[in-house]
């Protein structure tokens, strides 16, 4: 963000027994507020085909985790114990001193090669990687035809090659993408996917930088690591690694890559940290939501364009290259030819105030409640503001923060209004001046 500073990322919910949060009712509205559309899209990815284990699989299951499927994997949406279930997994990662611990290797990393593979990375996301500096990262957007959002990416200049970690429910449609643009373009760049050879953890909360900062060589200087950058590294003496300081929670945070075959160990040593609390995919979901994070599939897809999605900042300010020359698939549906944001007729907003969750598919009206404005594409019961948030778009006239709306929940009509995001304020790391 992954939206955002995600390297993302989708996230499945499912309903779960309540072993461990159903001890208050604010408890319960979380778990239920959970239990939303994203759990039908897990099911619906989950096929004949056996499900694929991460590195960390028997590990999760010792650890108490509830495992679910998800894009094609076996991984797990909360862990049971005296500190687990979604909410208190949830609030865990926003206390100071603390850091949650994610399995995301479902994600898709790959390596770009060959000396046109930023002309190639140009023509196939919007972001400025020619002006990425050794080292330097940022989220861009995968774009079709007609300017919608195949996905979301996070994309590193790793000096020798270009470093991309693309969402795992959609990272085989993704490569299918990259292969059918790559036969039409004349130049030379080839796509390494790395598949399960490298498997990806990330760590988030205040005390990330603590727990991590315990596996790097003595002479890291995480102080000046800024956000959104990367390199390699060794973790807990092991070469081949990779730190990147990004994140899908608002919070600080890393993601670190590592060999298959050292996976469990670096895992178990950031856990013989007290402050580090394994954390399934529920609150990472919550988590990316108070943060005012998309879910690609949910708040972003196919017929949604940057601008409809407020993010066209990732295309850079007005009169960067990237907006002036554009060049990327679709730019002519979403620029005009002096680089200015075409006008749409609908964006994406927050939506506060409702007293129930208002979950995805919800319909929005204006405040009369007799016109349909728009529809929610995420939603759940914050833990940190206990209270109902969720996001979606709404006509562009209704947009502005502040506007008055009614939200259908249950067959109830509820009042609520537009707001703007992160519902809970974003504490990215920043260096020191």
């Amino acid at each position: 963000k992954h939206s955002t500073f995600a390297s993302s990322q989708g996230v499945c919910i499912l309903a779960f027994q309540m072993t461990t949060v159903a001890t208050s009712s604010f408890a319960r509205r979380v778990a239920r507020s959970c239990v939303n559309s994203s759990a039908r899209r897990c099911f619906a990815a989950a096929s004949d085909e056996p499900l694929v284990k991460t590195a960390l699989n028997e590990l999760h299951k010792e650890l108490g985790g509830d495992m679910v499927p998800f894009a094609g994997y076996e991984l797990p949406v909360l862990y049971k114990g005296e500190n687990g279930g979604v909410m208190k997994e949830h609030l865990w990662c926003r206390s100071e001193g603390k850091a949650s611990l994610f399995d995301v290797s479902h994600m898709g990393q790959i390596r770009w090669h060959g000396k046109d593979r930023v002309a190639f990375l140009e023509k196939i996301v919007v972001g400025d990687i020619a002006g990425l500096a050794d080292g330097s990262g940022l989220l861009s957007l995968v774009t079709n035809e007609k300017g919608g959002i195949i996905d979301d990416t996070v994309i590193t200049n790793a000096g020798d090659h270009v470093y991309m970690v693309v969402n795992g429910a959609t990272k085989f449609g993704d490569m299918k993408h990259f292969e059918e643009q790559m036969a039409s373009f004349d130049g030379d760049v080839t796509m390494e996917y790395l598949e399960e050879s490298m498997q990806l953890l990330a760590i988030q909360g205040p005390g990330a930088a603590a727990a991590v900062a315990k596996l790097l060589p003595s002479d890291f200087d995480l102080v000046k690591m800024a956000f959104m950058t990367g390199t390699p590294t060794t973790l807990d003496g092991i070469a081949g690694c990779r730190i990147t300081r990004c994140g899908y929670t608002g919070e600080d945070g890393f993601e670190i890559a590592m060999p298959s075959e050292h996976a469990v160990s670096i895992a178990s040593k950031l856990l013989e940290d007290p402050t580090v609390l394994p954390t399934g995919l529920g609150a990472r979901d919550s988590l990316r939501l108070e943060a005012g994070l998309c879910l690609y599939g949910n708040d972003l897809d196919g017929d949604t364009n940057p601008i409809e999605g407020t993010l066209g900042w990732t295309m850079g300010g007005p009169g960067s290259r990237r907006r002036t020359e554009g060049g990327f698939l679709g730019a002519e549906h979403i620029l005009t030819p002096e680089g200015k944001f075409k006008k749409v007729a609908r964006k994406r907003v927050g939506i506060k105030g409702m007293k129930i969750p208002a979950r995805e598919h919800t319909k929005i009206f204006d405040s009369t409640g007799e016109k349909q404005i728009g529809e929610v594409t995420s939603g759940t019961f914050s833990p940190c503001l206990k209270a109902p948030v969720a996001m979606g778009y709404v006509e562009t006239p209704s947009a502005k923060a502040g506007t008055e709306v009614i939200v259908e929940v249950r067959g109830k009509m509820q009042k609520a209004a537009v707001t703007k995001m992160p519902f809970v304020e974003a504490r990215y790391y920043r260096v020191p001046e």
